[in-house]
C-alpha cells in the first residue's frame, strides 16, 4: 500500500505532519478526518517501488480489458460503483489499480465517469473520454464500452503489425551504426598504424581516416550534438508542425504511404461505424470519429464534412470532394446513406482495410529484412576494402 506524508491541524489549530498508508489520497485524507485532523498537504511518499509504479505505462490491451469488463458488468445489471470496485481489485498494474481507485471514489462522489476519465488524460485519450460521454448522452454506456473494446482490440492488433514490420530493420541498422562507430574509432586506427608514411592513401581511405579522427577527438562533441538532435526531435514530433510535417512525409512514402492511408481510413470508418450502431448522432459521431483517426488532415476534412452535413448536405458528398478518400469509401457511405445501413458497410470498409494493412505489412517485412543484409553488408564491405586499398598498393610496388 503506498505512503503518504501529510501536514494537518489538530483539533487545537496546532500544524502536525507525519505518514499514513492508504490505498489513494482521497482515502489518506478520510482517515485524518476520522481521527479528529483537518488535513492541509497530503503528498505520495517517493520510494524506488512508487517511481517504478508511475513508470509503468497502461497498455492498449489493459485498456481493452477494462472497456469490456466493465461492459459486462453493466449489461449484467451490476451498479458502475461496484463494478470499478471489482475492477480495482483484480488490476495487477499498479498504475493502473491506482487509476481505478481514484476513478471509483470520484463516481462515488457523485460525478459521471467521463468526467472521471478525465482526470487522467495520460492514460484515457480524448476520443475514449469523447465516446463514454456520448454513451452517457444516448443511455447507451454499456453497448459503447463493448464496441470501445473491440475498437481498441483492433487498434492493437493494428499496431502491433505495424511494430513487427518495423522493429526488425531498427534493431539491424541501430546494430549496424553501433559497429560502424566501433570500427570508425578503433579499428581504423590499427590499419592506419600499418600504412608507411610515404604511401599516397586512395580518397576513400583518407575519407574514412578523417572521419575516425573526427570521432576520436570530438567524441564529446559527437555526443552532445546527438542528445541535443534528439531532444529537438522529441519536441518538434509533439509540436502541432511537426506532427504535420511527419503526417505530410508519411503519407507520400513509397511503400509506407499505403499503410499509412489505410490504417487512418480503417480507424476512421471502425469508429464511425461503432458511434452510429450504437446511437449516437452523425454529427456528434463526426466529432469524436475525426481526432480518433489519427490525423490532421482526416480531422479537419471531418470537421469541413461536419459543417456542410449540419447545413442539409449528405453525408458522402464532403469526403468525396476532399479528394483523399478513396472511391470505395466514398461510394460506400452513399450506398449505406441511401440504404439505412451505413454503419454495417462502415465495418466491412473497416475490415477490408484492416486486411490490407496485415497484407502490406508482412510484404514489407520480407522485402526489408533482404535489403537490409544487402545495405549493412555494403558498407562494412566498404569499409573494409577502402582500409586494405594502401596495403594492396604497396604490396604491388615491390
Amino acid at each position: 500500500m503506498p505512503l503518504y506524508s501529510y501536514q494537518a491541524y489538530d483539533q487545537g489549530g496546532v500544524l502536525i505532519s507525519g505518514r499514513l498508508e492508504a490505498e489513494n489520497e482521497f482515502v489518506a485524507a478520510a482517515h485524518l478526518r476520522e481521527q479528529g485532523y483537518t488535513p492541509l498537504e497530503i503528498s505520495p511518499k517517493m520510494s524506488l517501488t512508487l517511481l517504478l509504479a508511475h513508470w509503468k505505462k497502461v497498455s492498449l490491451g489493459e485498456l481493452a480489458l477494462f472497456s469490456r469488463q466493465l461492459a459486462t458488468m453493466l449489461d449484467s445489471g451490476i451498479p458502475l460503483r461496484r463494478s470499478l470496485h471489482v475492477l480495482v481489485q483484480q488490476a495487477e498494474n499498479r498504475t493502473w489499480k491506482r487509476c481505478l481507485q481514484e476513478i471509483a471514489f470520484l463516481v462515488e462522489s457523485g460525478i459521471s465517469i467521463s468526467q472521471a476519465l478525465e482526470q487522467f488524460p495520460h492514460i484515457f485519450p480524448p476520443n475514449y473520454i469523447k465516446q463514454i460521454k456520448a454513451g452517457e448522452v444516448v443511455g447507451m454506456l454499456e453497448v459503447i464500452l463493448q464496441q470501445l473494446s473491440q475498437q481498441l482490440e483492433k487498434e492493437k492488433n493494428l499496431r502491433d503489425n505495424i511494430r513487427s514490420a518495423m522493429f526488425y530493420p531498427l534493431t539491424v541498422l541501430l546494430f549496424a551504426l553501433f559497429i560502424l562507430i566501433v570500427m570508425l574509432i578503433y579499428a581504423v586506427p590499427v590499419f592506419w598504424a600499418y600504412y608507411p608514411p610515404d604511401t599516397k592513401l586512395p580518397p576513400l581511405t583518407s575519407a574514412i581516416i578523417a572521419l575516425s579522427n573526427s570521432l576520436r577527438r570530438y567524441r564529446y562533441y559527437y555526443t552532445a550534438a546527438a542528445a541535443f538532435l534528439g531532444w529537438a526531435v522529441y519536441r518538434l514530433k509533439n509540436s502541432t508542425i511537426g506532427k504535420k510535417a511527419r503526417e505530410y512525409i508519411s503519407l507520400r512514402l513509397p511503400i509506407w504511404g499505403g499503410v499509412a492511408k489505410k490504417t487512418i481510413f480503417a480507424r476512421f470508418t471502425r469508429v464511425l461505424a461503432m458511434l452510429l450502431a450504437g446511437g449516437v448522432p452523425v454529427l456528434q459521431a463526426l466529432e469524436v470519429a475525426g481526432p480518433a483517426a489519427g490525423s490532421l488532415l482526416i480531422e479537419e476534412i471531418t470537421h469541413q464534412a461536419y459543417e456542410r452535413i449540419k447545413a442539409g448536405d449528405s453525408i458522402a458528398a464532403p469526403f468525396r470532394e476532399s479528394g483523399f478518400f478513396p472511391p470505395l469509401v466514398t461510394q460506400m457511405m452513399a450506398v449505406g446513406e441511401e440504404s439505412g445501413d451505413l454503419p454495417k458497410l462502415l465495418i466491412c470498409i473497416a475490415e477490408f482495410y484492416e486486411a490490407e494493412v496485415a497484407a502490406l505489412v508482412k510484404g514489407m517485412t520480407s522485402l526489408i529484412e533482404p535489403l537490409m543484409i544487402i545495405g549493412i553488408g555494403s558498407i562494412v564491405g566498404l569499409m573494409v576494402i577502402a582500409l586494405y586499398l594502401p596495403m594492396f598498393s604497396v604490396i604491388t610496388q615491390f
